[in-house]
C-alpha cells in the first residue's frame, strides 16, 4: 500500500500526516528533524507497549542519544492530573531538554495527555503522534488539542499544540477488537454528517468492510477524514468558529462519559454515537431535519453496532436529565453563559447555534437518559461481541 499524506498548512505550524502500513517500522524516515543525538521520549499505554519498543529500538538505531518509555494504565482515568504530574515528572527526571522529542503512542487518551505534558514541560517540545486506533487516527491526533479531563468535565484543561507531524499505521489497527474500531468508526462518519454528504453514502455502503478491517477501506476512510479535520482546523485552528462542528454529538456524549466516570462502560466514540442521534433529535424537534436523516443515521450506526441510545449501555449509567444539564452547562463550547450545540439541517448540513431553546433540550434529555429497551441493548451486545 502506498503511503498517503495529508498536509495541514499552519504557517509554521505546519505538518504532515502520514497514513499507511507498516510505517512504525521505518518511523525515522516520517521525523521531520533529525534524531541524531537527540533524546526521544516514547509515552504509551499497556495495550501498545509493543509498538512503543519498536519504536524505540528503530529511533536508537536512528541515531537518538535514548528512547526511554513510559507505560501508562489504558483508559478516560489516565487523562487526569495524577497523570499528567507523572509524566512531566519522568521526562524531567530522565533529562528532557529543548531539542528532545516526544512520541505519544497510544490512542486519544495517550495523544491527548502527552501532548498537553509536551506542550508544557520546558515551556514546549516537539512532539509526535503515533495514533494506533481508528478513533486517534481521524480526529484525536490531528488539529493540536490537548489536554485532560477533570471531575467537572472532559478535556476542561489544556491547550492547543500542534504537533510536528502524523503517522497512522493501519497496521496497529489489526489488533484492535471490534468495539474499539467501531466506536472510533463513529468520528468517521461525523465528517460525512457535518459536509459530506457523498461521503456519508460511501459509509452506508462500505461501513460493514471497514468494520471488517478492510485495509482499503480504511486508508479510504481515514483519508477523507483527516482531508475533512485538515480543510477545518486550517480555518480556525483554535476553535473560534466553524472547528466547533467537529464536536457533533459531542456535547451530549461528553456528558454521558461524565456520568459513567470515565469507568469504561461507555467509550468515547459509542457516547459519540449515541449524542449524535440526540443532537439530529433535537434538530428534529426544532424543525431543521427531517425525522428522516435522522432514521438513517440511526440505522446506518445500528448495522455496524454502535449504540444509539443510553439504554443500550451495560450497565446502565445512572444520569439523570439535571445531572446531563449541569455537565453541558460547563462544556468548552458554553458561550456568554449560553450553550451551543451542532444542528443539522439534513445529512452534510450541520452549524454551530447557541439559539437553542432550554426546554427542547430537556425534552431531549427526558427521552433518552433512563429510558429503557431491553431489545436494543441485546442487538448491541450481540453485535459489539462479534
Amino acid at each position: 500500500m502506498n503511503t498517503k499524506i495529508v498536509s495541514i498548512d499552519l504557517g509554521l505550524r505546519s505538518y504532515d500526516i502520514y497514513i499507511g502500513s507498516s510505517l512504525l517500522y521505518r518511523i525515522g524516515d516520517y521525523v521531520p528533524d533529525d534524531l541524531e543525538g537527540r533524546s526521544a521520549f516514547i509515552v504509551t499505554d499497556e495495550n501498545v507497549s509493543s509498538y512503543a519498543s519498536s519504536i524505540r529500538d528503530v529511533l536508537l538505531e536512528g541515531g537518538a542519544r535514548s528512547a526511554p518509555i513510559l507505560t501508562l494504565a489504558p483508559g478516560e482515568q489516565t487523562k487526569s492530573f495524577r497523570s499528567y504530574q507523572q509524566v512531566c515528572e519522568w521526562m524531567l527526571k530522565n533529562g528532557i531538554s529543548r531539542d528532545s522529542i516526544v512520541f505519544a503512542v497510544g490512542g486519544g487518551v495517550i495523544g491527548d495527555l502527552a501532548g498537553f505534558a509536551a506542550a508544557t514541560v520546558m515551556r514546549g517540545v516537539s512532539y509526535i503522534q503515533v495514533p494506533t486506533t481508528l478513533l486517534a487516527q481521524v480526529d484525536s491526533s490531528v488539529g493540536g488539542k490537548t489536554g485532560i479531563n477533570t471531575p467537572q468535565g472532559k478535556n476542561l484543561v489544556g491547550c492547543f499544540y500542534q504537533p510536528a507531524g502524523v503517522i497512522a499505521d493501519i497496521e496497529t489497527l489489526k489488533t484492535l477488537p471490534r468495539r474499539e474500531l467501531m466506536a472510533g468508526y463513529a468520528e468517521v462518519v461525523k465528517y460525512g454528517l457535518i459536509r459530506d454528504p457523498a461521503f456519508f453514502s460511501w459509509l452506508e455502503k462500505n461501513g460493514a468492510k471497514l468494520a471488517e478491517g478492510d485495509e482499503k477501506a480504511l486508508a479510504y476512510a481515514i483519508e477523507k477524514s483527516c482531508q475533512a479535520k485538515a480543510a477545518i482546523v486550517q480555518s480556525d485552528e483554535t476553535e473560534q468558529g466553524q472547528r466547533a462542528l467537529l464536536n457533533l454529538g459531542h456535547t451530549f456524549g461528553h456528558a454521558l462519559e461524565a456520568a459513567a466516570n470515565y469507568d469504561g462502560r461507555i467509550l468515547h466514540g459509542e457516547a459519540v454515537a449515541i449524542g449524535t442521534i440526540m443532537a439530529m433529535d433535537l434538530s428534529v424537534r426544532m424543525g431543521l431535519c427531517s425525522p428522516q436523516d435522522k432514521d438513517r443515521v440511526e440505522a446506518h450506526f445500528t448495522s455496524v453496532g454502535l449504540p444509539t441510545h443510553p439504554s443500550m449501555i451495560e450497565p446502565g449509567l445512572n444520569a439523570s436529565p439535571s445531572q446531563m444539564m449541569a455537565v453541558m452547562g460547563r462544556d468548552k463550547k458554553v458561550s456568554k453563559g449560553q450553550m451551543r450545540f451542532i444542528l443539522m439541517n439534513g445529512i452534510g448540513d450541520a452549524f454551530v447555534s447557541g439559539d437553542v431553546p432550554e426546554m427542547l433540550v430537556r425534552e431531549v434529555l427526558r427521552d433518552y437518559v433512563g429510558e429503557k429497551k431491553s431489545k436494543w441493548k441485546l442487538a448491541f451486545s450481540f453485535l459489539s461481541s462479534r
